[in-house]
């Protein structure tokens, strides 16, 4: 197992930012005797952290190590800083684009993965859930799957907040950087809901889902409330819960079988 970090300068970000990722190109045939999944080309899945973390954070919180070899999948962890993986008006905040777009050609140009669509994935969990949802579904013709665990579907909350507004994670400055005008969030493509009706206006396809939150988190009523606007839309989605907080015990209860899901037969 080869574990990369890569520094580089990103145009969406105008900054020298960093990555770092998992490729089982090394692994020892004894390990792998049987394996399916080293029978089929290598899959590339992008993991986002959440807010306040890092690019390590996956390294050091899952097993993704160990779903890397099972697997026979590429994993690219970067930093996504605490943007919610959106593109923000100020110069060198396209995280959206960074993740989405630019990423996606970079580490398959350099390290020689697949770009085709059902080749790549994308997940994370709380913010990166957020990131992951919106970012696989504005670049629907990149991502074949998305996973979110514990996803911070927080629209609902700050919407039409005012200047005075603030709560335990940050305040209306910082929500107004990261989203926009919050009284015009909900009619725009900083929504997930937002976008999902307006890509199936454009009849676009969009990637399955996968979405997992514990019955004890503090984002549980948000994650059931956008499956059920996903189901009602006629979104293909997977949606589960079991006892748990928003920590890691229960996301690693999840990083598997959302792999699982989202390789199916491959």
């Amino acid at each position: 197992m080869a574990l990369l970090q890569v520094n580089y300068f990103s145009e969406a970000l105008k900054k020298i930012t960093t990555f770092h990722i998992f490729l089982p190109n090394d692994v020892q045939p004894i390990m792998i005797q049987g394996n399916k999944h080293y029978e089929r080309e290598i899959k590339t899945l992008y993991l986002l952290h959440g807010f306040s973390g890092g690019t390590i954070d996956w390294m050091l919180g899952s097993s993704a190590q160990d779903m890397a070899i099972k697997y026979n999948m590429a994993i690219v962890m970067p930093s996504g800083d605490n943007s919610f993986y959106l593109d923000a008006k100020a110069t060198g905040k396209a995280y959206g684009r960074f993740v989405g777009e630019e990423l996606v050609s970079y580490v398959s140009k350099t390290f020689g993965l697949s770009e085709k669509k059902e080749d790549l994935y994308i997940g994370g969990l709380s913010m990166g859930g957020f990131g992951a949802i919106h970012t696989g579904f504005l670049y629907h013709d990149t991502f074949h799957k998305i996973f979110a665990l514990s996803s911070a579907l927080i629209i609902h909350n700050i919407k039409d907040k005012t200047k005075e507004y603030e709560d335990i994670i940050a305040n209306y400055e910082y929500y107004t950087l990261t989203f926009g005008d919050l009284s015009k969030l909900e009619q725009s493509e900083n929504n997930p809901e937002y976008l999902v009706k307006k890509l199936k206006k454009e009849n676009k396809q969009l990637p399955s889902l996968f979405m997992a939150c514990g019955t004890e988190d503090f984002l549980l009523q948000e994650n059931r409330r956008f499956h059920k606007f996903l189901v009602d839309e006629n979104v293909d989605v997977v949606y589960q819960e079991s006892p748990g907080i928003h920590d890691w015990k229960f996301w690693n209860e999840y990083l598997e079988p959302a792999i699982v899901w989202m390789l199916g037969n491959k």
